[in-house]
């Protein structure tokens, strides 16, 4: 099987939230076929709404500092299929991804020959991680929860140590339409005798809800610290921070990944790794420091230099605009030219009030994706949150001709925001990625 036929089969299967079928019986079945690749080494599953991904490459690059050989699975991808699995901070080839996904196809087969259902994409996708990770010999697997919590894909690993981000209203159609049916969603990772961190809350609906579970399951949970304090920041938002926990004190960290809201992924993430100390996993002060200044996470808040420069953030529920807004406010004063697409069952005028005002020129497009709110859709939100004074508002049908409109309207001085959902941001990194090909070509 070449890479092109993996990502052929896979994509066959479905879109990966339209054809969700939440539950773990599959997921269960496809890892005994397997012969169970995630008994083969521990794991940290990081649930919640907000700042899970974040996290998760924190933690990786602590481990990295560490010297522990970490695997680290996180969705959804942006350009290739690949992002999603990394081993000792190297994205999986795509000669192994295609040779595991071969694996996996032959075993999801031969269950859908006894069981009737076939493993869905991210089942699939899940178990193709799960054993390269075993066949890569990793130390600990990083696993960020792809929707929900209690029958997620991810749950079926049993991780040892589990953590809980920020909750926020989102995915509603599947978790539930109060931020406490959403918190006990992702809070069901907690299970007996495991080892559970919490970050701060924004909604005290939420803690209560995580505290409770804990209780419940005999756990005690650890909080992430809110002791922090900051000490300044970079032009472009990155920020420097004395952190506070129970063990120790971390001072004048520098944060890698932009906005003040990382200041609550970084108390998890450290607070993960002095949990992962008391497990035996050699993770010194020094390492946590430098894991913390290094993370990377493409897609929230990544800024590409330029003129104009281009900003993605995948903002694509009302919290994370809310942090998108803040970051603006506090650290943009360049005419913004904001990109915004979004799927359909977003609250897009949430999204959109927080946002729209912020932009000197707001392009709304379409996205290439069946979950995708039209043109139309968005038409109807634009009115509601119009852009600063002296702006416009433009209907691009396709992110290429929002991007070309965009380069075309923003001063050299300025930036382009591209937005509300990780597809589109994906699909503008395509884009730019196949024109600076062609240049080079050119050339």
């Amino acid at each position: 099987m070449s890479f092109d036929e993996a990502v052929a089969y896979l994509l066959g299967l479905g879109h990966e939230t339209l054809a969700v079928k939440l539950g773990l019986e599959n997921i269960e079945r496809l890892l005994a076929a397997l012969d169970h690749p995630h008994l083969y080494f521990p794991s940290v599953q990081i649930a919640g709404t907000n700042g899970k991904g974040s996290t998760a490459a924190m933690l990786d690059a602590i481990c990295r500092a560490a010297g522990v050989r970490a695997g680290l699975y996180t969705s959804p991808h942006l350009v290739s299929l690949t992002e999603r699995i990394s081993i000792a901070g190297e994205l999986i080839s795509d000669e192994e991804f295609a040779r595991q996904t071969y694996r996996v196809r032959e075993a999801a087969r031969q269950l859908q020959g006894t069981s009737g259902a076939l493993p869905t994409f991210f089942e699939q996708v899940t178990a193709i991680a799960l054993l390269a990770f075993r066949d890569a010999g990793i130390q600990l697997a990083i696993l960020e929860t792809g929707l929900g919590g209690r029958l997620d894909a991810t749950t079926a690993v049993r991780a040892a140590t589990v953590a809980i981000t920020p909750v926020a209203l989102d995915h509603q159609e599947y978790l539930g339409h109060t931020l406490a049916e959403i918190a006990a969603e992702k809070a069901a990772v907690i299970r007996p005798n495991v080892r559970a961190v919490v970050a701060p809350q924004l909604a005290t609906e939420a803690r209560e809800v995580i505290v409770a579970r804990c209780h419940e399951q005999g756990v005690a949970p650890r909080f992430a610290t809110q002791d922090w304090q900051t000490h300044g920041a970079t032009a472009d938002g990155r920020l420097r921070a004395t952190f506070h926990t129970s063990q120790d004190v971390y001072e004048a960290v520098p944060l890698a990944l932009r906005g003040r809201h990382q200041l609550t992924n970084a108390a998890v993430a450290i607070e993960l790794a002095e949990d992962l100390r008391e497990l035996g996993f050699p993770i010194s002060r020094a390492a946590i420091i430098e894991g913390i200044a290094t993370a990377r996470h493409a897609g929230r808040l990544e800024l590409i230099p330029g003129t104009p420069a281009i900003l993605f953030d995948g903002a694509h529920n009302p919290a994370g605009a809310r942090a998108l807004r803040d970051y603006f406010d506090e650290f943009t004063a360049t005419p913004i030219t904001l990109i915004f697409g979004a799927m359909r069952d977003k609250d897009l005028h949430e999204i959109g009030a927080t946002l729209f005002p912020a932009a000197r020129q707001l392009i709304l497009t379409q996205p290439t994706n069946p979950r995708a709110a039209s043109v139309a859709d968005l038409r109807r939100v634009a009115p509601l949150s119009q852009p600063t004074e002296g702006g416009r508002v433009i209907f691009a049908p396709s992110p290429a001709e929002a991007l070309d409109t965009a380069m075309r309207l923003t001063p050299p001085d300025g930036i382009i925001c591209v937005t509300g959902s990780l597809y589109l941001i994906g699909e503008t990194k395509r884009l730019l990625a196949d024109r600076q090909r062609g240049l080079n070509h050119q050339d």
